[in-house]
Formats: C-alpha cells, sequence, structure tokens
C-alpha cells in the first residue's frame, strides 16, 4: 500500500499539517496509520477525496460539525446538506444586507425634517422561566424610558433592581435632546456606583444593562453585557445592540462562526458588564411604526430571531408581543429567566 506522509498528505490535499492534526482529534479525518513508535501520521491517496471535501466545505464556512455530518452521507444526501447549508448563509447574508442599507439611512438621514409629533406604548413583563429558582431579571417600562437588566451571582436579583432603578429619574423629567447621551452616560454611572454598593466589593455579583431613553423624536441608546435590543421596521427586524460575551468576541475575530457559537459551552459567558466596562452609547432615530424589543438572553438564547419577528410582526399591540415571546421562550424549555419590554412609536394624538 502506498503510505503518505503527512507533509505530502497536506500538499496533496491543500489543508495544512496543523488543519489535519485538528481533523483527526475531532474525528473528521483519521489518518490510514500512526507509527506506535514515533506517532507520526500515515495516509493514502484513496483519503484524498475526503480531505478534498472536508477543505472546500471549510471554505464554504461550514462549521467542522456539520462538516462531520456531511461526510458521513452519501453524494446525494450530502449534495442535499450543502444545498440547505448555502440557502441560510444566503437568507442570513441578506438580513445583513438589509441591516447595512438601514444603518445607510440612518446615517445620511437629514436631521430636522420630520415635525410629526410621536410618542411611545409600551409594555413590560418579566419571567422566572421554568428551570432557575428566582428570577433575577428587572424590566421596566415607561414614557420616556425603557429598560432590561440580567443579574448575576447571589445578589444577582438586587443587581438588576438597583441598577434600572438607579435609572427611573430619567421617566419623570423633560429629556433635553442634545446632551441625551451625556444625560444617559451620567446616570449609568450612577447606576454602576449602586450596584457597586449593594454587591459590597464581591465581584461575583453584577448585572447587565440595555436601555433605551426617549427624547420625544429619538431614542438614546445604553447597552452592557448580553440584553439585546431589537427594531422591527417595515417587516423587517434589527439586532441594534452587540453581545458583551466571550464567545462574540470570538466570533468577531473569525475563530468561530455564528452557528457554532449557538452551542458553544460558554457562550453566556460575558467579558463586560455594567461595573466591569465601559457600555456602548448611541442616538437611534425613529419613525412611525417602529417597535422596538428590548429582552434579556432567556428570550434571545432559545427562540430564534426569525420567531421572534414573526411575533413582533402579527401581536396587535406591546402588551400581547410580551406575552407572547415569553409564552415561546417557555416552550421552548424556560432554562433561564426572561424579561422583554415592547414599545411602539406612533404619532401623538392631540
Amino acid at each position: 500500500m502506498e503510505w503518505l506522509t503527512i507533509g505530502a498528505f497536506a500538499k496533496a490535499s491543500r489543508l495544512s499539517p496543523k488543519a489535519l492534526r485538528l481533523y483527526d482529534d475531532l474525528d473528521l479525518l483519521r489518518p490510514a496509520r500512526v507509527d506506535p513508535d514515533t506517532g507520526y501520521r500515515y495516509y493514502t491517496p484513496a483519503q484524498l477525496e475526503r480531505a478534498r471535501l472536508v477543505a472546500w466545505l471549510r471554505r464554504l464556512g461550514m462549521p467542522l460539525a456539520r462538516i462531520r455530518e456531511v461526510c458521513a452521507l452519501g453524494p446525494a444526501a450530502a449534495a442535499g446538506e450543502i444545498r440547505a447549508y448555502w440557502a441560510r448563509v444566503e437568507a442570513e447574508t441578506a438580513v445583513r444586507r438589509d441591516l447595512a442599507a438601514f444603518l445607510v439611512d440612518q446615517l445620511t438621514a437629514a436631521p430636522g425634517k420630520d415635525t410629526t409629533m410621536l410618542e411611545l406604548r409600551y409594555h413590560a413583563h418579566s419571567d422566572r422561566g421554568l428551570v432557575r429558582p428566582h428570577n433575577q431579571d428587572t424590566a421596566y417600562a415607561g414614557a420616556r424610558l425603557l429598560a432590561v437588566a440580567d443579574g448575576f451571582g447571589p445578589a444577582g436579583a438586587p443587581a438588576s433592581g438597583a441598577a434600572v432603578e438607579a435609572l427611573r429619574f430619567l421617566d419623570t423629567e423633560e429629556v433635553p435632546a442634545g446632551n441625551v447621551l451625556d444625560l444617559l452616560a451620567d446616570a449609568v454611572h450612577g447606576a454602576a456606583e449602586a450596584v457597586r454598593d449593594l454587591a459590597g466589593g464581591a465581584g461575583e455579583n453584577g448585572t447587565t444593562l440595555t436601555a433605551l431613553l426617549w427624547t420625544g423624536s429619538r431614542l438614546a441608546l445604553v447597552h452592557i453585557g448580553d440584553c439585546r435590543a431589537y427594531l422591527l421596521r417595515d417587516g423587517a427586524l434589527f439586532r441594534i445592540t452587540h453581545d458583551h460575551t466571550v464567545v462574540q468576541s470570538m466570533v468577531d475575530e473569525g475563530r468561530l462562526t455564528s452557528e457554532e457559537a449557538l452551542s458553544h459551552p460558554q457562550r453566556a459567558l460575558l467579558f463586560k458588564a455594567l461595573t466591569t466596562g465601559a457600555p456602548d452609547l448611541r442616538l437611534q432615530d425613529t419613525a412611525p411604526g417602529d417597535r422596538y424589543l428590548l429582552c434579556s438572553d432567556g428570550l434571545s438564547r432559545v427562540v430564534p430571531d426569525d420567531t421572534v419577528r414573526d411575533l413582533l410582526t402579527a401581536a396587535p399591540s406591546p402588551d400581547t408581543a410580551v406575552r407572547h415571546l415569553v409564552t415561546a421562550a417557555n416552550t421552548a424549555g424556560g432554562p433561564d429567566n426572561v424579561s422583554c419590554v415592547v414599545a411602539d412609536v406612533v404619532e401623538r394624538t392631540v
């Protein structure tokens, strides 16, 4: 039998020796023979077809776990799986294309042209879920302030409550549009101090925070952690926050695909929380008919975005939307506390 060294096989298959060693460890592409004394790997020419298939699928961006499944199938079934995978990639690319177009519109819109008086209609609810013994989330909705916080640690519930309570004064004051981000940043600084005082230096206690502050025509967004904010506009759903998690940073660096991140064992591990990092702050233009959703990861981790979009689109009012979203999370197992705030931007009635 003809044997190929790992170097020769790597050259023939266009896979690096490092990749071949990884695929061996993952039981994706085993060498035909391993020298019992040196541990050196040898391959046969017959393995080149599978190796090239693995290389091509990785160039498509297919996760390793799915490649293993495809390689175990016959040609027709494998072709069907590849076709289905690529259809999903194209769908996700279309969503990102729509988001890019939305952001371009946001950044190039001429300010001050729309004098329509707007207001928010809103509803909030926080649910313990079906597994956790206690609810560590806090959700709040008012005429000017929308907020969701997800506490962690033994004092997680008081931490999330303290963070939201420290912002509630914003709901009772007229918000000047000119310095709204400075006002919100100062309020969040106060919220972080309140959580630090409550935790008493215990680093295991803390909270995430995502909030929107209404100015009468725009929304100011503050976000830190892995709660999320979404915008439903003209039937399309846009996520307007970025998760501050270790796994998301690995996706950003190209070390994981979005699909691999969904099942990663550390997908809930934060690298920023309210007392341990700087929040994201920005202004969000609004339009009549916009529907906003703030939610804890108890929703986003178990209910796909497509389902969230459908439920938000179908619900006639914010309270109905919140109720259906919480029910969907619990129907999916309710493994975590789930909190939702839904707010509609509507024309003010005189």
